[in-house]
């Protein structure tokens, strides 16, 4: 385990950070103060730490100092000295002696040495400052830096909210850093020159630096009392909703979930070369289908539910023409998104008020290849899911084999469900969907539901002679009865239950032909 002596004059709220943290398991061995009476040092205490001070006298030397500093560190075992707002320039008899020593700056160096950073960024006009953790040297602000964290800076700051700010979103992340590599021997000094090994970019780099540009301020969040903004990734080149203009003026602006249900849609009909329309809700699919027309489409998607379809969110693949744009504005909706109108759709769909209509441009092919989720204290990062089966991938398992006819619309069908919530199971027929049974904790109930959204709330179709999709295996046969009793002729899933045979006698039993894709699609966001 690797032991910190910490150094402070002050609050030392860097320590007691790393203190909190344990960065690659390090932990303060001792706090020691040239200041009696300095706040760390009671803070310290309450933790455990042992804690010291050695005071320089008037008279005293730094060189002198330092001896009687180094002479009270003396008893405790540590590995690394981590300065943090320490008001003395060490000289060589501490450097030397001493392990390495680390200190972070306020700024990011070598821009803003010395005292008063904050207000050097502030009168230098600079739009972004940060921090640095660096070796210390003799000569000040000037070692081999181990690490930086950039912190913007906003026209409305003073030196106060700026030091703040600089403490909180980049000392309180730089410093555990280079601690924790430290810790984990990943930190090789070599004169002047600093190697971290493992400091490597890529898909998953060893540290992220995400900026965003606020678009506009939402009149809500998820909830009429939680506040809300979107912002945009500008380097971002894929058709996104996020800075798609909306074409009928007046119209109120998106919400929070207008933007998260039309990115949602708009994901969805990426999938599809064909004319393709989907409605959705609350980010899940009330129906989606492809056509030969895109009117076609947009009316074998909406008949899958069309209870639920009110209120949602249209998405289009194809140039939105009047026809379609008829059929859209038949019913209520929050939001079309498209990659354009004609005019007359525009006429049509203007006539409605608060219906906002996107124009998302040309779809062009889909360039963002991780996906993101936020949680409280960081986030988790991932490749996108971009794979869809092919006939090819398919192992066909049963004794009875899909038609053509089926296993078209079993790679329909993985395409939608991918957009579903998980659990998540999906009845079709052709290229449109007849049932979506969303976001259940118990696989079963995901078939119990879809079955019931076909039989009940499906328009001129049912699931009679239809195909089911499953995001994840059947860890019990009881799905595919299920399955049965609605009158699912045949079954796409990812197999890889340890129940598999079960599963696979239960569709031959009832004459259910089954395609395993090797890969599950579960959405849990």
């Amino acid at each position: 385990m690797t032991k910190i002596a910490g150094l402070a004059s002050n609050r030392g709220r860097n320590l007691l950070h790393i203190d909190e943290r344990t960065p690659g398991g390090a932990e303060l061995a001792v706090v020691l103060s040239n200041e009696e009476g300095a706040p760390v040092l009671d803070a310290a205490a309450e933790r455990g730490i042992p804690t010291e001070v050695v005071e320089r006298d008037d008279d005293e030397s730094r060189e002198s100092h330092e001896r009687r500093v180094l002479d009270r560190l003396s008893s405790y075992d540590f590995d690394v000295v981590c300065l943090d707002g320490y008001m003395r320039i060490l000289t060589e008899t501490f450097i030397d002696a001493a392990p390495t020593t680390l200190n972070v700056h306020p700024s990011l160096l070598p821009s803003f040495p010395g005292m008063d950073a904050h207000e050097q960024v502030l009168d230098a006009g600079v739009r972004m400052t940060g921090c640095t953790v660096h070796v210390v040297t003799e000569e000040v602000d000037a070692g081999p830096i181990v690490t930086q964290e950039a912190v913007p800076v906003y026209e409305s700051d003073d030196e106060a909210s700026l030091k703040e700010r600089v403490l909180y979103e980049g000392e309180f992340t730089a410093y555990p850093r280079a601690v924790r590599w430290f810790a984990e021997g990943r930190i090789e000094i070599d004169g002047d020159t600093v190697r971290v090994d493992g400091d490597d970019g890529g898909d998953f780099p060893e540290r992220r630096l995400v900026t965003d540009d606020k678009v506009a301020e939402l009149r809500y969040g998820e909830n009429p009392h939680q506040d809300a903004a979107v912002y945009a990734d500008d380097a971002c080149e894929e058709a996104s909703v996020v800075r798609a203009p909306q074409l009928n003026e007046g119209a109120k602006g998106l919400s929070y979930n207008n933007y998260n249900d039309a990115d949602g849609a708009l994901n969805l009909i990426k999938e599809f070369d064909e004319p393709a329309a989907a409605v959705i809700k609350h980010t899940n699919p009330a129906g989606c289908a492809t056509a030969d027309s895109l009117s076609d489409a947009y009316e074998k998607a909406l008949s899958t539910d069309p209870m639920s379809a009110f209120g949602g969110i249209v998405a289009l693949n194809r140039e939105c023409d009047a026809e379609t744009a008829e059929q859209i504005i038949d019913s209520f909706k929050e939001v079309v998104v498209a990659p354009g109108y004609t005019d007359a759709a525009l006429d049509v769909l203007t006539e409605k008020k608060n219906l906002r209509v996107l124009d998302i441009g040309e779809l062009g092919d889909r360039t963002d290849t991780l996906t993101e989720k936020p949680l409280v204290g960081g986030r988790l990062v991932q490749e996108r899911d971009l794979w869809a089966p092919t006939e090819e991938d398919l192992d066909i398992v049963t004794e009875t084999k899909p038609t053509d006819e089926q296993l078209e619309t079993m790679l329909f069908a993985w395409k939608v469900l991918k957009h579903v919530k998980s659990n998540g199971i999906l009845f079709a027929d052709g290229t449109e969907t007849v049932g979506v049974g969303m976001g259940q904790v118990s696989r079963v109930d995901a078939v119990r539901l879809a079955a019931m959204k076909a039989e009940e709330h499906a328009e001129g179709k049912g699931p009679d002679g239809a195909v089911m999709a499953s995001d994840a295996f059947f860890p019990f046969p009881d799905g595919i009865e299920e399955a049965a009793d609605a009158g699912i002729d045949a079954v796409i899933q990812p197999g890889g239950s340890v129940n598999d045979e079960d599963v696979i006698a239960a569709a031959d039993e009832h004459g259910i032909a089954m395609a395993f894709t090797g890969q599950r699609c579960f959405r849990h966001d």
